[in-house]
């Protein structure tokens, strides 16, 4: 149980990928205009993260180590189509605003890097879990980065949602203020940047108050040793 509390407490905060290994941060800036866009992406990776997880978890011990890499490439391209054509069959609008970064989740390193540093040395159960919380992770930085661009660059949220939920979640859309201009620093990839960096900055911070707050171990008694240099 502990080793399972420490991969939650790895992927969710300490190891995130979004704010610490900083992997992934192509789709990252560039898809999280809107919240809809960043929860559909984030969706889709989790999906593929704990996909890949289980499968190269599955097939370790028989792929030899000199070509894992190829064999878990085409795992993962291969999930990742799949994910592809189900979005293209059921989120066709979502699929369209995803654009060229649903199929580049291939190349997303965070997914082979999960493949290759845990996944591959571990068993099916904690390969999954590692998965799970680190598409978790992952997500949770993408639905706050696209809830924040939103707001101050349309002072909306969840625009668009019924492209993802369908047209039940028309009423989700919550219009915060109206405006007749979009703020374009918060569309556009230099407000992506400037957010990512407020995101870390905060996380560090958190992190720096938390350390503060724990108790200091204690010192270790020092022992003071007379130093004889003439015996008389």
């Amino acid at each position: 149980m502990s080793n399972l509390r420490d991969i939650a407490w790895q992927g969710l905060w300490k190891n995130n990928p979004g704010l610490v290994q900083l992997l992934g941060l192509c789709p990252l800036l560039a898809v999280t205009a809107t919240l809809t866009n960043a929860l559909g992406l984030g969706l889709a990776t989790l999906a593929v993260l704990v996909g890949s997880n289980v499968l190269v978890s599955l097939v370790r011990d028989y792929v030899p180590k000199e070509i894992r890499i190829p064999v878990f490439v085409m795992i993962i391209a291969a999930l990742v189509t799949s994910v592809q054509l189900l979005v293209n069959a059921y989120a066709y609008g979502l699929y369209l605003s995803l654009g060229i970064f649903l199929p580049l989740i291939v190349t997303n390193c965070v997914i082979i890097g999960r493949a290759e540093a845990f996944a591959s040395r571990n068993s099916v159960l904690h390969a999954a879990f590692d998965g799970l919380m680190m598409g978790l992770g992952f997500t949770a930085v993408l639905v706050v980065l696209g809830a924040s661009r939103e707001i101050l660059g349309q002072g909306t949220l969840f625009a668009g949602a019924d492209q993802l939920l369908g047209d039940w979640a028309l009423s989700l859309r919550i219009e915060l203020w109206q405006t007749d201009n979009s703020f374009l620093l918060a569309m556009l990839p230099p407000g992506a940047f400037i957010a990512m960096g407020l995101l870390i900055a905060a996380k560090n911070l958190i992190d720096a108050r938390l350390q503060a707050r724990r108790p200091k171990p204690a010192e270790a008694a020092t022992i003071t040793r007379a130093r004889i240099t003439k015996v008389s």
